[in-house]
């Protein structure tokens, strides 16, 4: 895998569980396989909509080898990376190698600030435990370290299988600044689903979706729709997605994506602890925006 694979819609799949909170591994082969069978370019597993910070890291490696039996060689199999430590994030990867996936999406350590000395490290350690592809997932707004484009260059100079990164600071001039400071050098992805036609716009050649777990036949018309230009057809399929689209951006992304997934009869609302599924007026006012939107969905013929 190399650069110019990074491209086109890659959801980044939720992790669907049985009622013990075990991974219902039977479900994750389906979904893969359903999500590559409706457009999408392959699958992120293992990331922050997957959970990936509750899974053990046998689980992870199985549920690598899972998706690559159900894609097969008929799309990518990305693995999330993140942790609390750079040798477990470096183990990590080394699991996803030996699972056969294609590539690494790579998370700067949790719930510690690191300044660029420590995070350019973190990255560089992690990108060369393997020989896989890597994407470098910048999301300042969920944890809090931020690689700006300049030092994202300076990172991509010393390291030759950093490929992709993954912009989810919210700030879509990241990606113009990305193609200023690197050229092509790097793919540039959006990870915020409700900036997917503004960041094309600006030059993203992909999407980390969310959304494209419940639509993905959606997901890859509004990104293919988005890549042609302004047209009537872009600006309504965008307008009936984006209440859909913004669930992506709220603290409980997961609950309500996995709830969007249950009310099409794709998957089960079920979370691991510490997220709790939605109760209440929270669940009721959710599912009415659900439902609402779904009784005006927009016909796709992709």
């Amino acid at each position: 895998m190399n650069k110019t694979d990074w491209r086109g819609v890659i959801p980044a799949m939720t992790t669907p569980f049985h009622e013990d909170y075990s991974v219902d591994f039977g479900a994750l082969r389906e979904r893969a396989r359903w999500l590559v069978e409706s457009g999408c370019a392959g699958v992120v597993a293992l990331g922050s909509l997957g959970e990936g910070a509750t899974l053990s890291l046998e689980e992870k490696h199985e549920v690598i080898k899972a998706c690559r039996e159900a894609v097969a060689n008929r799309g990518l199999v990305i693995a999330g990376i993140g942790s609390l430590s750079t040798a477990d994030a470096v183990a990590q990867a080394r699991s996803a190698q030996a699972a056969c996936a294609d590539g690494l999406m790579v998370l700067p350590p949790y719930a510690y600030k690191s300044d660029w000395r420590e995070t350019k490290a973190h990255f560089t350690a992690v990108f060369g435990a393997t020989s896989l592809s890597c994407m470098l997932y910048n999301n300042p707004v969920a944890y809090i370290t931020d690689a700006s484009p300049a030092q994202i260059g300076e990172l991509a100079a010393g390291c030759p299988n950093f490929h992709a990164v993954k912009e989810s600071s919210a700030d879509v001039r990241r990606i113009t600044a990305m193609h200023e400071v690197c050229g092509d050098r790097l793919a540039r992805f959006v990870g915020v689903d409700d900036l997917v036609v503004e960041a094309v716009a600006a030059g993203a050649v992909g999407w980390i979706a969310g959304l494209a777990n419940a639509l993905p036949r959606e997901s890859v018309m509004l990104f293919e729709l988005a890549g042609r230009g302004p047209s009537q057809e872009l600006r309504d399929l965008y307008e009936w997605f984006l209440p859909l689209l913004r669930l992506d951006t709220l603290p409980k992304f997961v609950q309500l994506i996995k709830l969007v997934e249950a009310e099409l009869g794709k998957g089960s609302a079920l979370v691991r602890p510490p997220r709790l599924e939605l109760t209440g007026a929270e669940l009721d006012q959710t599912r009415q925006l659900i439902r609402t939107q779904l009784h005006n969905r927009v016909a796709v013929t992709a």
